[in-house]
């Protein structure tokens, strides 16, 4: 009963009080206190419809994720939690943005679309303009900021992710490694940084994206001019792939990295560090659900369970940056406002709006 209240601004005591106060001065009749009593108390369809869904999504039997995520790191678990908490088998596939947008318009295209949830940080926003996308979001997104979902309803954040450079702790003495963009343009860093060559803002592309989003065109330009004489490798990898080929002693500096992973290896023993560069890049990674979905209550039922508090403690767990305010990361340092550095961070429209043109210019310099 208390949490009902709470729903209404104030416990059920202050009601009854309330209610008692007014019934003592005439204004509400004592026969009538009970009946309005429960009058004030919210009515709540949405439990029942609740039910609906989740009775609907056990009939269904599954669900299919297409997710950037890391396997063993974050879809294994969640996987496991959704089918304990449900008896919902969650069948997922990796991939990274790109690949997960392609393989859904060439399903749709053929009629066949496998896919209910699909995320990542750029993949909504292209696949909703093909109508790909259902406009729903679960009312519990609502306790996150606005900028964290859609206006339109075609998307939810469900976790932060900061790109920055990283380097190996074990070939650059700490304190020695590059700080500054500046410091990328260096003589001693000439042909030992790598970064991905994908079309994804966690590649070189995206770094072409904030330097032009910090410096403007033109200065933006010329300092890109300048980069390219470094012969930054490129490698058609997720950006997973080319930390741990800094990792491997295989290149000294990687570009556009995700924090985390630098601290999730350096953890494991690895010779791994991230750097605050500012400005850093920051995306949201986000879910949605397809409009041809095949099991569209699984579908909302999973959704709705990435950004409950089980789902984005796993996030936490799995050593990512949560959506949700309340659940801070596991090393707060990670993000901009609690590690007090500065980051440009880009919605799911402005990558997709802005990727071609970041894309030729990275194939303009540095292929």
């Amino acid at each position: 009963m208390m949490w009902i209240d709470r729903r209404l601004g104030r416990t059920l005591r202050e009601t009854q009080r309330c209610m008692a106060r007014r019934g003592a001065l005439g204004l509400v009749p004592r026969s009538n206190l009970l009946m309005l009593l429960f009058a004030a108390l919210p009515f709540f369809p949405a439990r029942a419809a609740e039910q609906a869904v989740i009775d609907a999504a056990k009939k269904e039997g599954e669900v299919v994720w297409y997710t950037t995520q890391i396997v063993n790191q974050l879809a294994v678990p969640m996987a496991a939690a959704f089918k304990k908490k449900y008896g919902v088998e969650v069948k997922y596939i990796r991939a990274n943005t790109t690949e997960v947008t392609l393989r859904v318009m060439n399903e749709a295209k053929a009629g066949r679309v496998q896919a209910d949830v699909i995320d990542g940080t750029s993949t909504t926003s292209a696949l909703s303009k093909d109508g790909h996308i259902l406009a729903w979001l679960p009312d519990a997104v609502k306790r996150f900021p606005k900028d964290m979902y859609a206006a339109d309803s075609t998307w939810l954040a469900t976790n932060i992710y900061i790109l920055t450079p990283a380097f190996n702790t074990e070939l650059v003495k700490t304190g020695t490694e590059p700080r500054t963009y500046d410091d990328l343009l260096k003589p001693q860093w000439k042909g030992k940084m790598v970064w991905g060559s994908s079309a994804s803002s966690s590649a070189g592309p995206g770094f072409i994206g904030t330097v032009l989003k910090e410096m403007g065109p033109d200065k933006g330009r010329a300092y890109l001019d300048q980069l390219a004489k470094q012969q930054v490798t490129g490698l058609n990898v997720a950006a997973r792939q080319v930390l741990d080929q800094v990792i491997a002693g295989e290149y000294v500096v990687a570009l556009q990295i995700f924090n985390n992973h630098a601290v999730i290896s350096a953890a494991k023993g690895a010779p791994s560090a991230w750097i605050p560069m500012e400005p850093a890049t920051g995306l949201l990674s986000v879910a949605s659900i397809l409009k041809a979905a095949p099991h569209p209550n699984a579908a909302k039922l999973f959704l709705e369970f990435l950004i409950s508090e089980e789902g984005q403690l796993l996030y936490k767990k799995a050593d990512y940056m949560p959506a949700d305010p309340n659940v801070p990361p596991s090393d707060p340092g990670l993000l901009p406002a609690s590690g007090k550095f500065r980051a440009q961070f880009f919605t799911p429209e402005e990558i997709d709006a802005e990727m071609p043109q970041w894309l030729k210019l990275f194939q303009q310099l540095f292929r």
